[in-house]
């Protein structure tokens, strides 16, 4: 029987290859119909359950394709068209994603294309509906994923500060930087949103709702369109004195005009600073002041301003309901900022006429430009421009960043650059320096872990480092240099004196920018000073990565600063950039 079936055979496949060879046509109709089958499949296959795909999978084969499919004898054109097909029949067999934090995958996913923005069809972004996570609790000793949570723009699931980033968003970024500022929530969002808060102030849905994989880990998932994946955060004790989610400010002498400078305000029976930060955060202020058995709530302001601390001991009076902590008194205010964030300072816009007089916000690499610019734009409302362009900062909310240099419409210009040619080309600058110990390792950081992330050991240990100091560290005391010679008119700010006192060094900036003074701006850019653009202090290296013989050669630049400073009657650099 089998010899007399091969001939049969053999016929049939001469007849089926001469038929395709003969009409051409026909076969393409034929591999239109096939693509045309494979589209409906793997469109439906978007919406099928987790069970249905995993028993097609388990099979080992795949079901719309036989088995002798590809051993036909026919043209090369033939063969070719059908491993295509079978190519994209086999994307609709693979097997199903396990989402959920890193720490608990099995398998990494494939990558996936990008969603541009919220002004698309989200048809897609569905497709992983079925394939939801796990609902046990996950715990990596920094966070316990607890749920998919409805997010409604009106009222905030979690209500804390936020950030975005369309590019590079992920888990780990989210927690650590809600974690970093004591909140104990982290939630994700549309696959770049990051939320923080301290409490989940909306209902539990299925897991299948928190769908969208983040922007920055194709591997896990960032919640959905107005769906939040939520993760209670093991917060770490750090310099600020937190309560819950609050953070404590101080003790405050009571304001002449109370109900001026806190406009809410109510007598709570068993007072305790839960109970008034609560009730402040329900009415939307950023402050709650405990002044014994009342409850003040508003905003940082030129009447209640935060900037005269008293001592602590003149707060003294133990809470009723709480037999720990202290509620103030009726002449001295315990107060602390809640979750709730200030929005007096976050409007932002293009200068509404272009101006022909460009100020560069100048600095090294390193030294805290991106953090100045965060700062300027919310106290001034006026976006700020770059002499590159960089889509990581676009994508954050810098948007002058797309907007040539010369164009006009921004407030100043960001440039690292140095030496008489490029300097000439701004008619005033704000040169900012940062001590270079932290400004070298600042961007080593950023040239091998992006704009908030770390390098890795492996980059510090190597011949990286070395390297990177030989070759930046004359560059961070030529910069300042450069400036200071060529610059038509030059405000210096240290990082460290921003830092330490912001609202004094703010305000110069922004009178030496040519704009009138917002005190309530400038209050308001206190209160989320650090924006998204600091380095967590949560991972730092356990050692000194600076030999003696880089410390002499750096010590030796800080000198040369410090004089061409004092030599233009400027003050030297800060007391902490001297050699000891």
């Amino acid at each position: 029987m089998r010899v007399a079936r091969e001939p049969i055979m053999a016929r049939t496949l001469l007849k089926i290859h001469r038929y395709f060879r003969r009409k051409p046509v026909r076969f393409f109709t034929f591999i239109l119909l096939y693509l045309t089958a494979g589209s409906l499949v793997f469109l439906h296959s978007g919406f099928s359950s987790d069970t249905s795909t995993t028993s097609a999978s388990g099979s080992g084969r795949d079901p719309l394709i036989s088995e002798g499919g590809g051993g036909t004898g026919g043209g090369s054109s033939t063969s070719d068209g059908l491993v295509l097909l079978r190519r994209v029949f086999k994307e609709t067999q693979r097997a199903p994603r396990r989402f959920g934090p890193p720490w608990m995958k099995e398998n990494r996913a494939q990558d996936a294309p990008e969603w541009a923005g919220r002004g698309v069809d989200h048809t897609s972004s569905w497709s992983h509906g079925a394939k939801g996570r796990t609902t046990k609790e996950m715990d990596d000793g920094r966070a316990k994923y607890t749920g998919c949570y409805v997010d409604d723009t009106q009222k905030r699931a979690l209500r804390g500060v936020s950030f975005f980033d369309y590019k590079k968003m992920t888990v780990f970024r989210c927690q650590d930087n809600c974690a970093e500022r004591g909140y104990l929530y982290a939630g994700l969002e549309f696959g770049a949103e990051c939320y923080c808060g301290h409490k989940i102030q909306a209902p539990n849905v299925s897991e299948s709702e928190c769908n969208m994989e983040c922007k920055g880990e194709k591997s896990n998932l960032c919640g959905g369109p107005n769906r939040l994946s939520i993760y209670r955060l093991e917060l770490s004790q750090e310099s600020a004195r937190r309560y819950g989610s609050a953070i404590f400010k101080g003790c405050f002498k009571r304001p002449d005009n109370v109900t001026l400078a806190l406009p809410a305000s109510a007598v709570i029976q068993n007072m305790s600073v839960d109970k008034c930060v609560d009730l402040c955060t329900e009415k939307e202020f950023s402050l709650a002041a405990l002044g014994g058995e009342k409850c003040y709530c508003g905003f940082p302001t030129p009447l209640f301003t935060l900037h005269e601390r008293e001592d602590e001991e003149l707060c003294l009076q133990r809470c009723v309901g709480e037999d720990f902590e202290s509620c103030g008194n009726n002449d001295f205010f315990v107060v602390y900022q809640t979750q709730v964030q200030d929005n007096r300072c976050m409007d932002r816009r293009f200068l509404p006429t272009r101006s022909k007089h460009l100020i560069a916000l100048a600095s090294f690499p390193g030294a805290g430009n991106t953090w100045a610019r965060h700062l300027i734009e919310l106290a001034t409302g006026h976006y700020t421009g770059s002499y590159y362009f960089d889509g990581s900062l676009y994508n954050k909310g810098f948007k002058g960043e797309r907007d040539h240099w010369r164009s006009g419409r921004t407030i100043c210009i960001k440039t690292h650059e140095s030496g008489r040619k490029e300097i000439d080309t701004f008619d005033a600058s704000i040169l900012m320096i940062r001590n270079p110990y932290k400004a070298l390792m600042a961007e080593f950081n950023r040239k091998y872990g992006g704009h908030i992330g770390f390098a890795s050991q492996a980059h510090w240990r190597g011949k990286e480092w070395p390297e990177f100091v030989k070759n930046y560290a004359p560059w961070w005391a030529s910069h300042t240099l450069d400036w200071l010679k060529y610059g038509k008119k030059v405000q210096v700010v240290h990082f460290e004196d921003l830092k330490r006192d912001l609202f004094s060094h703010l305000k110069a900036m922004v009178i030496f920018l040519g704009l009138e003074v917002s005190e309530d701006r400038l209050l308001c850019v206190e209160g989320q000073k650090d924006g998204n653009f600091k380095r967590s202090g949560l991972r730092k290296l356990d050692y000194d990565p600076y030999t003696p013989e880089m410390r002499a050669t750096i010590d030796g630049l800080i000198k040369t600063v410090d004089t061409a400073l004092r030599k233009r009657n400027l003050s030297g650099v800060p007391e902490e950039y001297m050699p000891r």
